[in-house]
């Protein structure tokens, strides 16, 4: 079975062409569960360079859908057995103002456009510079 990924090294994701937030915004919570930007949010801002792209997509696959710890490993294998959108989907990146660093392990963090470190990234002719996914067609 081929396993797909969705990690990039060396990378930067520029928030999204349409994004409304001019700087890195904390998703605000609705309702009683935790949206996907709030989870990612958590991820990212409490432990930047700590989890790859794979593993914070599927940990919050985990996460929604209530999977037991037995059950990881082969709810793992068969998440990845079929293509999975990247975080250039994240709606941190196409609503919330970040821009999503992957360092040379695959590693991520978020940094806000505001930052000066945002526009470094932008710059770097060393990492691959893409942007989010659009929320709107053009």
């Amino acid at each position: 079975m081929k396993i797909h990924t969705t990690n990039y090294k060396n990378a930067f994701i520029e928030a999204a062409e349409d994004c409304p937030a001019v700087k890195g915004e904390i998703p605000p919570v609705k309702g009683e569960a935790k949206t996907i930007a709030n989870l990612q949010f958590e991820m990212l801002s409490k432990k930047p360079y700590a989890f790859t792209s794979d593993e914070v997509l599927f940990q919050i696959y985990a996460i929604k859908n209530d999977l037991a710890e037995s059950e990881l490993a082969v709810e793992r294998e068969k998440f990845f057995s079929k293509g999975q959108a990247c975080l250039r989907t994240s709606p941190l990146a196409k609503r919330y103002g970040w821009g999503i660093h992957h360092d040379s392990e695959g590693k991520v963090a978020l940094f806000g456009r505001e930052t000066d470190q945002y526009e470094k990234f932008q710059k770097d002719k060393n990492l691959q510079v893409v942007k989010a996914m659009r929320s709107s067609r053009k």
